[in-house]
């Protein structure tokens, strides 16, 4: 007996078998590399075996020769060989086999004989815990980290406008008062705006809620997940003068996608199964999670409000440095939850009592979360993603105007490192200004309120702020960085079934393909990259005659990355040779730029160079590069691009190269080209 998802099997001798036709979709969390590798690998192997297949990748800047409905209709099977959530929803009554990208390299043969018997995929979406899997299976991020981070990129977008417009308002409309703090007459146009930077800032809890929730449970778990976050961050609803904040977001976000997950397992009618994703589980589990949150950890949540205040009251006699120390402590904790706001209305309260040292010790704490992980994106760009950056600078506007939540994404995305870290970094800062004597007239934090002269003891005020915030980036950094270690084991290996590589100081990105596994044209650099068009330029004239060399002397990778650099300056593009290494070293020690299969691509964002430039040499002995595969690199590209240089074009350059570099029959005319002529002719494949 047959599947209707079985791939046609052809009839008598008269009769023609049908051509087997397959799709693939390939993604990976930073989608350079791999992405391309695997789409590569999986279309070569399909031409051998005399399949048709499509190749949608799915790199950061989104989905490239996308699947498209008659695609889907007229396929066999679908493979998805990705370390990131893949939506399933669209691939419902086809056979479908998901495992890690690193399969897509290594094994793609086997993926395609594999698919043919793979599970009928039965409509869901299919996140990031969909049981659907193949044999085999590359290393893949957790799904509480791949959750976590999706409920974070689509948080960040709120936190920044919400942040900015609400500081822009205050700083621009504002005034001290000794009741409301920081207030904008009402009324008023920046109370308006002010008024549109709440709702963003409202919405930015439920929103990492629900694409947690979604990431796991898929679209049924949206909605509860959403609810569930704005009843965490509603403590009305469980009589708690504060919400749970993020932290409460981050536990229904989970909660949510589990439970969605759970009611999707459980046996229905079959006239009942269309409305079970559209009306019965979210229904359910919305209303299941609500009277749990309010009924069971809302409660717990009230009570440590209300004793925390009660334990707080008594040590208003205690050590000034102390109670700095731990007022520090909890603003710094959940930026915003019930701890963070214990702290503050305690020390709001006690400023109408003509005790105004309190509120200075809070107020020195409120700003340093914000701009110590601003300051850290800046000290340590590598440790960071180009997203990640762009809301440091977001987060150091904000701390500016003691606005603390600046500082949430870094927390939710990284809370064993970050929280810590604004924990550490707040209770210096409150330490500092208790023994100061710092006295701040009005309930708001930040050196917004000491340039509006609500602050007494500016220069110790201004004092604790730095040296708290650099306690915090420091700490920051140190945490990620050995963290990062920790999590690789070792340096990370880029061959399959590790982290793409990236670039020092920049985010990822990607390349798409069109039809089966072709590069597809990229756009047009932007100026900072303006080149040459002609037609026979290899790279977009970034790699020259000039920029190859056919045999490294080197025999080691630290001597062969000083020579590259050395053959890239000879163009007069390298201002500071010395720079560029060790800015391509630092990449280095990030993780080993050895693909395997005997290649190496190191590389580097750094202000030493001026322009883009690409240089390529051989190596006949090969160079040990830390490749997991095992293999010495003997085929070495390094490119180096400018920081301020714009748009993708290097990402374009690392799709286009590890896609090329993928066929076998390239790589031996690569190795086999006896000079430097021959091997940009071999070079100019590469488009």
């Amino acid at each position: 007996m047959t599947h209707p998802a079985d791939p046609p099997i052809g009839g008598g001798d008269g009769e023609q078998q049908k051509k087997l036709k397959l799709l693939a979709v390939t993604a990976c969390p930073t989608g350079i590399a791999h992405t391309y590798m695997a789409a590569e690998k999986l279309s070569q192997a399909a031409e051998r075996l005399g399949i048709d297949m499509k190749v949608e990748t799915q790199g950061s800047i989104g989905a490239e020769n996308v699947l498209t409905d008659n695609d889907v209709r007229e396929a066999d099977g679908i493979i998805i060989a990705a370390d990131k959530d893949v939506d399933r929803g669209r691939f419902a009554g086809k056979r479908v086999l998901s495992v890690g990208v690193s399969e897509g390299i290594s094994n793609p043969e086997r993926l395609i004989e594999q698919v043919r018997s793979a599970p009928v995929h039965g409509g869901g979406g299919g996140g990031a815990a969909d049981p659907i899997s193949g044999g085999g299976g590359g290393r893949e991020r957790s799904v509480a980290y791949k959750a976590l981070m999706n409920g974070v990129s689509y948080m960040i977008p709120f936190v920044v406008v919400g942040g900015l417009l609400i500081a822009i308002s205050l700083s621009l409309g504002g005034h001290t008062d000794p009741q409301g703090g920081l207030v904008i007459p009402d009324g008023s146009f920046w109370k308006h705006v002010n008024d549109i930077g709440v709702i963003g800032f409202t919405l930015m809890v439920p929103i990492l809620s629900g694409y947690i929730a979604y990431a796991i449970g898929d679209r049924p778990a949206l909605v509860p997940g959403m609810i569930g976050g704005w009843i965490a961050n509603t403590g009305d609803l469980y009589d708690s003068k504060a919400g749970a904040g993020f932290i409460g977001a981050i536990v229904t976000g989970f909660l949510a996608g589990y439970l969605v997950l759970w009611i999707k397992k459980v046996k229905v009618p079959k006239f009942a199964q269309p409305i079970m994703p559209i009306i019965v589980i979210p229904i359910v589990a919305t209303t299941a999670l609500g009277l749990f949150f309010i009924y069971v950890i809302g409660k717990p949540i009230s009570w440590v409000f209300e004793h925390l205040t009660d334990w707080l009251s008594g040590m208003t006699g205690t050590s000034a440095i102390l109670l700095g120390a731990i007022l520090g402590l909890m603003i710094a904790f959940d930026m915003g939850g019930p701890v963070n706001k214990t702290a503050f209305l305690f020390g709001a309260g006690l400023i109408a009592t003509g005790n105004q040292t309190v509120m200075g010790m809070c107020a020195a704490a409120i700003p340093v979360m914000p701009l110590g992980q601003g300051l850290a994106t800046l000290v340590r760009k590598r440790l960071y993603s180009e997203q990640e950056r762009e809301t440091g600078l977001a987060a150091l506007f904000m701390g500016f105007f003691g606005i603390s939540e600046g500082a949430i994404p870094f927390a939710a995305a990284r809370p064993a490192q970050v929280i810590p870290a604004n924990m550490l970094g707040g209770a210096v800062a409150g330490a500092i200004a208790g023994q100061a004597g710092v006295e701040d007239a009005v309930p708001h934090g930040g050196p917004i309120v000491a340039v509006l002269g609500a602050v007494g003891g500016v220069p110790m005020f201004f004092i604790a702020i730095a040296i708290g915030t650099v306690v915090t980036a420091l700490t920051t950094v140190t945490l990620v960085d050995l963290s990062e270690r920790k999590r690789r084991g070792q340096a990370i290996v880029d061959v399959p079934g590790a982290p793409e590589p990236v670039l020092v100081g920049v985010g990822a990105g990607a390349v798409g393909t069109s039809g089966a596994g072709a590069p597809q044209k990229a756009p047009a650099p932007a100026a900072a990259f303006s080149s040459p068009t002609a037609e026979d330029e290899v790279l977009s004239g970034y790699l020259t005659e000039q920029t190859v060399k056919v045999q490294l002397d080197s025999a080691d990778k630290d001597s062969a990355i000083r020579e590259m650099a050395n053959l890239l300056a000879s163009t007069g593009k390298v201002n500071d040779v010395e720079e560029l290494v060790r800015t391509a070293l630092r990449r280095e020690a990030q993780g080993t730029t050895g693909l395997g299969e005997e290649i190496a691509i190191p590389h580097a964002k750094t202000d030493a160079v001026t322009s883009p430039v690409v240089g390529f040499a051989r190596s006949s002995e090969g160079i040990e590069w830390g490749a997991i595969d095992g293999t010495k690199a003997k085929l070495i590209f390094m490119i180096s691009v400018p920081e301020a240089a714009a748009g993708d074009e290097h990402l374009r350059i690392l799709a286009l190269l590890s896609r090329k570099l993928m066929d076998t029959g390239f790589r031996e005319r690569l190795e086999a080209a006896p000079d430097e002529a021959a091997i940009l002719e071999v070079l100019r494949e590469v488009r």
